[in-house]
């Protein structure tokens, strides 16, 4: 298991109380001396090291779910896409896989939707997805079930590189059913990340931690692509999907959606889909009339945003 001392510093400051994500990115730039830490953080050594005692018991503790710990500061921490602000940027991530997927350098296009697609989302999805792979992207989503499955799964089959992003810790992979999907992905060159090394303090925690997560599929993309979902409605029909697309929008990231008016427009699954794309020139809309060319748009590294 790889780790630096920075790196336990860094997540030992966050323990500490109004110590959040806006304040360590605002603060730490990584490899502090521990006296300016200390000072920071107004607190003594004695204390600091005792907190940070713990919270390295507890990382060694997940023994090889996981293959090392990355913070501000360490040489393998990835910069994020777009313009974020402090409060959204990670400060440390928790690994299983190859770190280096997320570097700007990579081509990462987000594959997302709803966790209960038909079978012709299913079937678009795949031949989008298997599009966006000939270019030579990597797959990132969620590894929920639905379309985060398909995603992924897409990719391993056509021995692509996939990217998922959980919001839970790593011994602990959620939903159960994708356990083996996991170590499939890991196997394959792939990568596991999330921000968390304890388990969830209560069922709002929890919660939280889906919306959380669904910030770093835009952060870590070029480009963030909506197979399909709900809009939220008095039915309780809702997706994180759209925390995802909200965020990339707010990044600066480009976004698409898998839309054709004849064959969705009466499908309430692609009511996400028509709402993002009504009155947004910026967003690229997918459909198999005109698959390649919106593809080949999707997966520019060229930032389209900048010319609205």
């Amino acid at each position: 298991m790889l780790y630096t001392d920075n790196a336990l510093n860094i997540l030992t400051a966050r323990t500490y109380p109004k110590k959040g994500p806006a304040w360590i990115n605002k603060n730490l730039s990584g490899n502090e001396e521990l006296a300016t830490i200390y000072r920071l953080l107004e607190t003594h050594e004695y204390e600091f090291m005792k907190k940070r005692d713990l919270v390295k018991r507890t990382i060694v503790q997940l023994g090889d779910s996981i293959d090392g710990v990355v913070a501000i500061g360490d040489n393998h921490f990835p910069s994020v896409r777009g313009s974020v602000k402090p409060a959204d940027q990670p400060f440390a991530l928790f690994y299983k896989g190859d770190i280096s997927l997320l570097n700007k350098s990579n081509l990462n296009i987000a594959v997302i939707g709803v966790l209960n697609p038909d079978d012709k989302i299913e079937l678009t999805e795949r031949m989008v997805t298997t599009e966006i792979l000939k270019h030579g992207a990597t797959i990132v989503s969620g590894l929920a079930l639905g379309c985060d499955t398909i995603a992924h799964k897409t990719a391993l089959e056509q021995s692509g590189k996939t990217i998922a992003i959980l919001p839970g810790v790593l011994n602990s992979i959620i939903p159960k059913e994708n356990i083996e999907l996991a170590e499939r992905i890991v196997a394959s060159g792939g990568l596991l990340i999330s921000e968390y090394y304890e388990a969830p303090k209560s069922r709002n925690d929890m919660i939280s931690r889906f919306v959380v997560r669904d910030r770093l599929q835009a952060l870590f993309s070029d480009a963030v692509l909506l197979a399909a979902s709900y809009a939220p409605n008095n039915l309780g029909n809702d997706s994180g999907s759209r925390h995802a697309m909200d965020k990339a929008k707010a990044y600066g990231i480009k976004r698409a959606v898998i839309y054709n008016d004849a064959k969705h427009q009466s499908n309430p699954m692609y009511d996400l889909n028509r709402q993002i794309l009504h009155g947004d020139n910026t967003v690229i809309r997918i459909d198999s009339i005109n698959l390649t060319e919106t593809v080949q748009r999707l997966c520019s590294k060229t930032n389209e945003l900048s010319l609205f």
